[in-house]
């Protein structure tokens, strides 16, 4: 029994010695942090912090509202939604605009002079269906392209989804709309004049919206060009 202790004591258990060495190694990191670091570490990774005031007024106080319709929001969608569904819906809005936008100008411009394809007419709801058909590679390049502008807004704009409660979850230091696409430099600096800006986009988009619709729905009908 004494030799065997005499052993023990020379030649540590696989148990001992792990613990000795996961001393050993956290030892020296524990050197550089220090407990105010250590603190701050903690509460950012409890409680994300957010580089934009999202308020707790109508919508989090998100541009937007104008009079006369003001706050309006007549079948309540945000009563009961919560600050992430909020900004998930202000994201779908602008994204949707901004699309609405492009498809009103593409109807007003490709229906008088397609500047791709100048064998590609009538009516703008069937030109896809026309490029389909004589440049088939196109509509494959196309929706690859807008697949990594996809992929590249829910990289930028949404928490990486390791769990089920993180689906669907917009990161807190995402304001809805800005995936950093600014080439010409036309965002403003000052928070006010910002704000401007993206209330009239969000208007325009609005009514392009109710314009794209309102083009689809006449050619289905008529089966003929806007004009």
């Amino acid at each position: 029994l004494r030799r065997r202790s005499q052993l023990l004591a020379v030649h540590p258990t696989p148990t001992k010695m792990s613990k000795l060495l996961l001393a050993l190694a956290l030892t020296p990191a524990a050197a550089f942090v220090g407990p105010a670091a250590a603190s701050k570490a903690t509460s950012l990774a409890s409680e994300p912090e957010s580089r934009y005031d999202f308020k707790e007024g109508f919508c989090l106080d998100l541009p937007g509202a104008l009079e006369p319709m003001g706050q309006w929001d007549p079948a309540g969608f945000t009563a009961d939604a919560s600050p992430n569904d909020i900004r998930r819906f202000r994201e779908a809005e602008t994204q949707h605009g901004r699309v609405a936008m492009l498809a009103v100008l593409g109807f007003l411009v490709a229906e008088s002079y397609h500047p791709l394809f100048e064998d590609v007419t009538g009516p703008a709801i069937d030109h896809l269906t026309q490029v389909r058909k004589e440049y088939p590679a196109f509509f494959e390049i196309g929706a690859l392209a807008i697949g990594g502008l996809e992929v590249n807004r829910a990289l930028v704009g949404w928490a990486f989804p390791d769990t089920r409660e993180k689906a669907g979850v917009l990161n807190e230091d995402y304001y809805p709309g800005d995936v950093g696409f600014d080439p010409l430099g036309l965002k403003p600096t000052d928070p006010e004049e910002l704000k401007i800006m993206q209330t009239k986009e969000l208007q325009h988009g609005r009514l392009a919206m109710l314009a794209a619709a309102g083009m689809i729905v006449q050619e289905l009908q008529t089966g003929s060009t806007l004009f």
